[in-house]
């Protein structure tokens, strides 16, 4: 801690920069906790306020416009991509498309205060064709609330602060061991939490193979597209697949034979959300629904690689 205070001397609103930039673009670096510090010393006069709040919202709008410009670029893709980097990623995409499809772009107002959202919610702003005027503007609103909030709390409770950075720096290498301690307790309660929730929804996948095996047999299942309102906007649905976005699931297959396959699928890590939809299923009484192994991700490359080598041979 007294380290941190050094550089916050040596090197003022460089260091506030370096930290907040880092966080932002994704790295498991808490930068809050600066602003408070850089707060609290702005009182002293060893930082100016204002400084530290531009160099803040400049390194947050470095890393919004970077994300955003990579969800515009590869959609879907980017946002899987930092799913499976985050200690959630079973429900991470759809507790971020379900934010975003209830805010809008107005989540970037508030996206820097929720962990993991906040890297999230602008490569899903690109995905989903937000204009860049639009997002530049919710983008700067987000940003100042969240370092001026920062910056507020350490001026208004500085005293308290400053206290608490005395005990800190006198702990040395004990305060070190303690917060080594508490995020272990942290990333051991998230990992312990994930394997919870992946026993929740443990059940027989169904693969495109079988899927295609069901076909030449004679069947014919039912698909149900168990993604979010938002996942289907950004990709169509399989043809003649009944579409569910969390509501009353068995209102949409009433009447249907319970004798049937039902495969549900999405394009969540794991399969979650169609694993989790297709235990309702069964809990219903539809004793064959399965989710589908992969996802849409594992039909389009079967199929449409399919549809693909059938239409080079007819032009051949």
């Amino acid at each position: 801690m007294a380290n941190l205070i050094l550089l916050l001397q040596e090197y003022g609103v460089l260091i506030v920069f370096g930290l907040v930039l880092i966080e932002q673009l994704g790295m498991p670096i808490p930068a809050f906790p600066l602003l408070i510090v850089a707060g609290a010393m702005s009182v002293d006069g060893d930082t100016h306020w204002t400084a530290v709040l531009a160099v803040a919202m400049l390194a947050c709008l470095i890393s919004d416009t970077f994300w955003f410009r990579a969800g515009r670029f590869y959609g879907k893709r980017i946002l899987k991509l930092l799913c499976k980097i985050s200690l959630s990623p079973d429900y991470c995409v759809s507790q971020t498309e379900d934010n975003f499809k209830r805010w809008g772009p107005k989540a970037m107002i508030v996206a820097k205060f929720i962990p993991g959202f906040n890297v999230i919610a602008p490569p899903l702003a690109g995905a989903m064709g937000t204009r860049p005027g639009t997002f530049l503007c919710y983008s700067v609103m987000g940003s100042t609330l969240w370092a001026g909030t920062g910056i507020a709390i350490g001026a208004f409770f500085h005293t308290s602060v400053d206290q608490l950075l005395d005990i800190l720096s006198t702990m040395g290498t004990t305060a070190l061991i303690v917060l080594g301690v508490l995020l272990s307790l942290f990333v051991a309660f998230k990992y312990v939490e994930r394997k919870r929730f992946r026993q929740s929804v443990d059940i027989e996948r169904i693969t495109i193979d079988d899927f295609k095996q069901m076909m030449e047999q004679g069947h014919e299942p039912i698909l149900v597209d168990a993604r979010s309102a938002t996942a289907q906007m950004l990709d169509p649905a399989v043809p003649g697949a009944v579409l569910f976005n969390g509501g009353d699931l068995t209102a949409q297959i009433v009447g249907l034979d319970k004798g049937r396959h039902i495969i549900v699928y999405c394009s969540c890590p794991n399969d979650v959300t169609a694993a989790h939809v297709a235990k309702n299923l069964i809990g219903q009484g539809y004793h064959l629904a399965r989710p589908l192994h992969g996802g849409l991700e594992a039909w389009n490359a079967a199929f449409r690689s399919e549809t693909l080598s059938q239409d080079n041979t007819a032009s051949a």
